[in-house]
């Protein structure tokens, strides 16, 4: 495989909601380009971009994959090699989709031509601003019954404004798409279905020239708006001609005014060497944007860095995105951002210290790799086996060091305790869950203190089960998922004076020993505090820590329901011992005794952890969120009005949250996120802590009585 200049190369990212069939779409694109023997199909599980086991049996784009065509677009001699990034498009995996996108220098949104803009249509166009990249569209499936090129060219305008140009229209309707009018050239293209992707160039069929004729117009003027010396040639003319009108439509797309549409059918390989003509001729190559910025110390601190993306600039390359494999190790994806990166280069890791080998470095066609010499500045490459380096890591020219910044990955919104089948399993998931978590960086997992609980935290239910899925294939560990279990706690409302009396007589040394205590409520989150206020020895000061432990591991076990008590102080200030029967353990005991007869008295109650709720929606979504958490005992602190978008903020129990992901979803038609952190405990009202403590009694296996106080 040969190194392509940065002026040859295209960074694309193929965006949009689920099932619009961008996965597709890129198959059709490498077969046209010559890259396939034949034309792969997301139902037959032969897709070059979706190769993974979990992506062929749910057949949906998991994780983002990488593809490159070589294509030699119309009326030029020298091939360009445009680079594919097939992202996700289901809201549960968008996260990938939006650190990966970070490596793309346009971004194609790919919109079905029944369904029109949905959901993730609107949040990729939103991922492409941040990026502050090109965006055009392209509407596919136009050969399905009920497809509506003119409605779904009406949703394009009203939701992303005046600026959505179409570049073609399509000739023929639903089974009977055939091809598209080319309004630049005013020419039509007319394809052969499940054929070579490549068109038959002939005349504008009679009954569309009118159509064309205005759409070809309205073009022209959009391209000239923004241009004076265009509007000038336009207004002495009438027209432009159609170089000028490629130049300036290449500069108003990458200036951003313009947003141009285009039409497939990707399943019978209807528009494809259009589409790949555009991407070459009218998309941006790396160098057009000029710089990338990033700072001299850490990722967002220290003075800032640019960095032009040329050849002749110092090494500086950016790890975004890492695939665990179980046989090549380690797979670290990259740009390289500036200067050539050469086979076997040894670059500084800014972000880790200390330096990396880079062999063999190579492209990637979805899981196949294919060597190259090197690489140049705004090429996209991948390297396996690197000791040291992970997803958002900068290496370069240790001269000249830069750190690019990370993409925002938000924290996970759904949390699942899981649970090891077997011992084996449970000694395995620790290394195999690192190698996951170095793969995905919205993962996150963590074991509970108080309830002993593995739990694994991702972005929805759909993200877990597949994680659990390649743990299993990948790594033969096999975990049962449950809802995670809340972690409540105990305390006191009142106060107590208790004595513990342990004596026991068995022949020959007996045990004795007696203690006092008094039991306070504390402030919330001062845990448990033992002050020793015995006077005149009535309790030696080697056997205190004994009554110590006794109340600490009493508290531990609960009195309640089993969950830790907390938030109390014990004070011990009598007791009586015995020179011969009196032990470490006899006071630990009677700490113990002392402890539970102190809780009788105390008005023991029950304690939840609250949670702090950031909602971010839409905001005619705003009443019903409100009424959601309002219904989850939530307690609402104000809402924030951002253009169209709310967020609502309120605290609400935990134990109310456990299903919030799936009822968000369905309550805002996915379009609402969440973030979630622990805030606080609080006491559970007296109805509910009845029902906590009967299931909690049940659970252990403990006769169910009528609670104390709650």
């Amino acid at each position: 495989m040969k190194a392509y200049a940065t002026q040859s190369i295209r960074n694309v990212g193929i965006a949009g909601h689920g099932d619009t069939g961008k996965t597709q779409l890129v198959s059709s694109l490498l077969f046209t380009a010559g890259m396939t023997t034949r034309l792969g199909k997301v139902a037959e599980g032969n897709t070059i971009t979706d190769w993974d086991e979990e992506e062929i049996a749910r057949k949906i784009t998991i994780n983002t994959s990488l593809a490159y065509a070589e294509w030699t677009p119309t009326g030029r001699t020298e091939p360009i090699k445009i680079n594919f990034l097939d992202t996700p498009g289901y809201s549960t995996f968008l996260n990938d989709t939006r650190a990966s996108l970070v490596a793309a220098d346009a971004v194609l949104i790919v919109v079905d031509a029944l369904a029109g803009v949905q959901v993730v249509t609107e949040k990729v166009w939103d991922y492409a601003i941040e990026y502050d990249v090109p965006r055009a569209f392209v509407i596919n499936w136009m050969d399905r019954e009920l497809a509506d090129y003119g409605r779904a060219m009406d949703l394009l305008k009203r939701v992303f404004g005046r600026n959505i140009v179409p570049l073609q229209l399509p000739i023929g309707a639903e089974k009977a798409f055939r091809g598209v009018v080319d309004l630049i050239t005013m020419k039509a293209h007319i394809y052969t279905p499940d054929g070579d992707g490549k068109p038959r160039i002939e005349e504008i069929p009679a009954d569309l020239a009118e159509e064309a004729k205005a759409a070809h117009e309205t073009l022209v003027e959009m391209v000239a708006e923004g241009d004076d010396a265009l509007m000038e040639e336009f207004f002495e003319k009438g027209t432009l001609p159609i170089e000028d009108l490629m130049k300036g439509l290449r500069d108003a797309f990458q200036a951003t005014r313009i947003y141009p549409v285009t039409l497939t059918s990707a399943l019978h390989n209807i528009g494809s060497a259009t589409l790949l003509d555009l991407l070459a001729d009218v998309f941006p190559d790396p160098s057009r944007r000029v710089e990338a910025i990033g700072h001299a110390e850490t990722a967002s601190k220290g003075s800032e860095v640019r960095r032009k993306i040329g050849d002749a600039e110092p090494l500086s390359i950016f790890i975004f995105k890492t695939l665990a494999d179980p046989f090549s190790g380690r797979i670290s994806y990259f740009k390289v951002m500036s200067g050539v990166l050469k086979n076997d280069a040894t670059p500084q890791n800014f972000t880790r210290g200390g330096g990396e080998r880079l062999q063999h470095i190579q492209i990637m066609q979805g899981k196949t790799a294919a060597a190259v010499p090197e690489l140049h500045a705004g090429d996209l490459g991948a390297v396996a086996k690197l000791k040291e380096t992970f997803t958002g890591d900068t290496l370069g020219d240790k001269s000249a060091p830069i750190h690019y910044p990370l993409p925002h990955v938000p924290e996970p919104s759904i949390t699942f305790a899981v649970e090891p089948k077997t011992r084996a399993d449970e000694d395995r998931i620790g290394p195999a869950i690192h190698k996951i978590l170095e793969e995905d960086p919205s993962l996150r997992f963590s074991r509970d203190p108080q309830t002993k609980e593995f739990l694994l935290a991702g972005s929805g239910q759909q993200h877990i089960e597949v994680v659990v899925a390649k743990l299993h294939k990948r790594y033969h560990v096999d975990l049962k998922l449950h809802p995670p279990k809340v972690p409540y706690r105990e305390t006191i409302r009142g106060k107590a004076d208790a004595e513990g009396k342990h004596k026991k007589q068995t022949g020959g040394h007996g045990q004795f020993g007696v203690c006092r205590v008094r039991l306070e409520p504390a402030a919330r989150g001062a845990g448990i505090e033992f002050v020793d206020d015995i006077f005149g020895g009535s309790i030696p000061k080697n056997w205190i820590p004994s009554v110590e432990k006794g109340i600490r591991d009493s508290a531990e076990r609960g009195y309640l329901a089993g969950f830790p008590v907390v938030d109390f102080r014990a004070i011990l200030y009598d007791g009586k011992y015995h020179d011969v029967d009196s032990s470490d353990m006899a006071f630990k005991i009677a700490g113990s005794l002392a402890f539970k007869e102190g809780m009788k008295q105390a008005r023991p109650a029950l304690l939840e952890p609250v949670m702090h709720v950031e909602v971010c929606a839409p905001d005619q979504y705003s009443g019903d969120i409100m009424g959601d958490l309002s219904s989850r005992r939530g307690r609402i602190s104000g809402s924030e009005v951002h253009g169209s978008t709310v967020i609502v903020k309120g605290q609400v129990p935990f134990a109310e949250m456990l299903n919030y992901a799936t009822t968000l979803t369905s309550m805002t038609q996915g379009r609402a996120t969440y973030t979630m952190e622990y805030s606080h405990y609080d006491y559970v009202p007296t109805e509910i802590a009845e029902k906590v403590i009967v299931a909690a009694k049940a659970a252990r296996g403990v006769a169910v009585e009528e609670p104390e106080h709650v």
